[in-house]
């Protein structure tokens, strides 16, 4: 099957429908989303149709799916869809984009979405219906549990454990070892030193904006590119 239908019109669909036309063997030839969502008929030139009735005109023995959706309920929007698709029979691909950097030494699910610039160190485990976006580290003999979403720039490193449903955000860093318990969400920016129990969360500190403008302190900002 080299024809793939992908779940969902949103902005991650748009990009994965991008990769597997540009960088996969395989070929978008349609979308589909539950029926109350179906708003448009086309997307790219190619038919949207409503999932209820998806399997009468690309049918399971024909067409392999992926689910394209973030990290909307948790994650568990996109694992509920995940098991609907399973349950009607599609089989479920998953991609990992040539512009990452691995040596073929890992294991992966299926409707995983491994996006460009991610280093995938060996003896990694990657579950099922997985997104990893773009220049992460996910160091070695590290565990990746199913449904998760690691957001672009994270640092995982060695011997870690993400637990199922987790999402870690984008530049967050966990330390060597560490275990994220199931269902936790890690903030933007986040550093995580020690194991986290099932369904915490951590942020980091937020920016706080300064009484001074741009305008008042841009004369006094110098740059060793400038000569004066």
């Amino acid at each position: 099957m080299s024809d793939i239908v992908v779940f969902g019109t949103g902005g991650l669909a748009q990009v994965t429908s991008v990769c597997l036309d540009k960088d996969s063997k395989w070929s978008v030839a349609a979308y589909t989303v539950h029926e109350k969502y179906l708003s448009e008929k086309k997307l790219f030139d190619r038919d949207i149709v409503a999932f209820e009735r998806l399997e009468h005109t690309y049918p399971a023995d024909r067409y392999a799916m992926i689910v394209a959706i973030g990290y909307a309920y948790a994650n568990k929007a996109r694992a509920n869809i995940y098991r609907e698709c399973k349950k009607k029979g599609y089989t479920l691909i998953s991609y990992v984009s040539s512009r990452s950097v691995h040596w073929g030494m890992f294991d992966i699910g299926d409707n995983c979405l491994i996006y460009e610039n991610n280093v995938i160190n060996p003896f990694v485990t990657i579950g099922n219906n997985v997104v990893i976006c773009p220049g992460c580290i996910i160091g070695h003999h590290s565990v990746i549990e199913d449904h998760s979403f690691i957001g672009s720039h994270a640092a995982i490193n060695g011997n870690s454990r993400i637990g199922a449903y987790s999402i870690i955000g984008s530049n967050a860093t966990l330390a060597d070892g560490i275990t994220i318990g199931a269902e936790s969400i890690v903030g933007a920016g986040a550093a995580i030193m020690k194991d986290t129990k099932p369904q915490e969360v951590y942020v980091s500190p937020k920016a706080e904006r300064i009484r001074t403008s741009s305008t008042e302190i841009g004369p006094f900002i110098q740059s060793p590119f400038l000569k004066h």
